[in-house]
């Protein structure tokens, strides 16, 4: 683990790596799962205050279901999470070409709402978790994202890299470069 900022990294962010590769795994990691994908509050803010421009890229399965439960709920373990259908998709997922994908994410690239999408979902593989004053970035592992590691180990794309995008949304262009100041220093990619 190392100390970055405000942040604890695991080493797996440095020494693994990760391409999604959505052709192998059809977006399995918006239907697979205990829950929904975790939101922070202000995310559920957005999402109440954006709804109404985000309908329209949704599902008629998934309105149902936010019209019957809302956008979110506490899961098991009592975090939010974002509603899912009794099949088990994310109530804002939508297929394309066979493909799940992000109705949020539409009409953000749409340009009807400003809200991207979770940044849970917007990070994923990584998952972060409270440590003190701290936010700890862990890599997750599952089964289905089996394709995306063997994507990356063959490009040795490393999983900080992949996220970039996601990661400088988060935390920032200053931190994010000096990320990138870590890996070479320690890790030499």
């Amino acid at each position: 683990m190392l100390i970055h900022e405000q942040t604890i990294l695991s080493e797996d962010l440095f020494d693994k790596h990760f391409i999604c590769d959505l052709s192998a795994c059809k977006g399995a990691c918006c239907v697979e799962g205990d829950a929904g994908a975790p939101l922070l509050p202000e995310e559920v803010e957005r999402l109440e205050q954006e709804i109404e421009s985000i309908k329209p890229y949704l599902t008629s399965e998934g309105l149902a279901v936010i019209e019957q439960r809302g956008i979110s709920e506490r899961d098991k373990d009592g975090d939010v999470v974002t509603t899912c259908r009794e099949t088990g998709e994310c109530s804002f997922a939508i297929y394309e070409q066979g493909v799940l994908a992000c109705g949020i994410e539409k009409a953000f690239k749409a340009g009807a709402t400003t809200f991207q999408k979770p940044i849970s979902c917007h990070l994923y593989p990584i998952r972060i978790s409270s440590v003190g004053d701290y936010e700890a970035l862990n890599y997750h592992r599952w089964e289905v994202c089996k394709p995306a590691c063997e994507l990356g180990e063959k490009h040795k794309m490393p999983v900080y890299a992949f996220l970039k995008e996601a990661l400088i949304r988060k935390y920032g262009e200053a931190w994010y470069t000096e990320l990138t100041l870590i890996a070479k220093a320690f890790y030499k990619k």
